[in-house]
């Protein structure tokens, strides 16, 4: 399944919501789709059972994520929960690799670039929360 075709299956009430614009939440929630499909090949092989559940959690867990992040108030939390995805994101690449074995090489090289890439996405949210909450915070800084 390409992205392209996966986006047109998303229900338009989700592709209508503000958080669909955030491509950290998109790739994720397409990133969880994929680990669902490629968990049925991890549980025929019982060296991969106990990879199935994690990596379908954390995969999961990124778009989760990004979206309660998306939904608080502060950029405090909001950062707190885009290291979550971020940490969801670390965790799915790791259990992608350890998959290597049973996926076929471009599914593992695919998976794992696509990991990377909201890894890449997520560490730039979190210091952008970060630095907008410092701004804020710091008496030193202009209004």
């Amino acid at each position: 399944m390409n992205f392209a075709d996966w986006e047109a299956s998303v229900p338009s009430q989700i592709r209508e919501d503000s958080l669909w614009r955030m491509e950290a939440y998109r790739l994720g929630l397409f990133l969880a789709d994929l680990a669902m499909r490629d968990a049925g090949q991890l549980l025929e092989d019982r060296r991969t059972v106990a990879i199935a559940d994690q990596l379908v959690r954390a995969a999961g867990n990124i778009s989760s994520n990004v979206g309660e992040g998306y939904s608080r108030g502060t950029g405090k939390d909001r950062a707190r929960f885009y290291e979550y995805a971020l940490g969801s994101a670390r965790e799915t690449r790791d259990w992608y690799y350890k998959s290597r074995e049973v996926l076929r090489p471009e599914v593992i090289e695919h998976r794992i670039d696509l990991s990377t890439q909201i890894i890449r996405l997520t560490l730039k949210m979190v210091s952008n929360e970060r630095r907008r909450n410092y701004r804020f915070n710091d008496p030193r800084a202009q209004p």
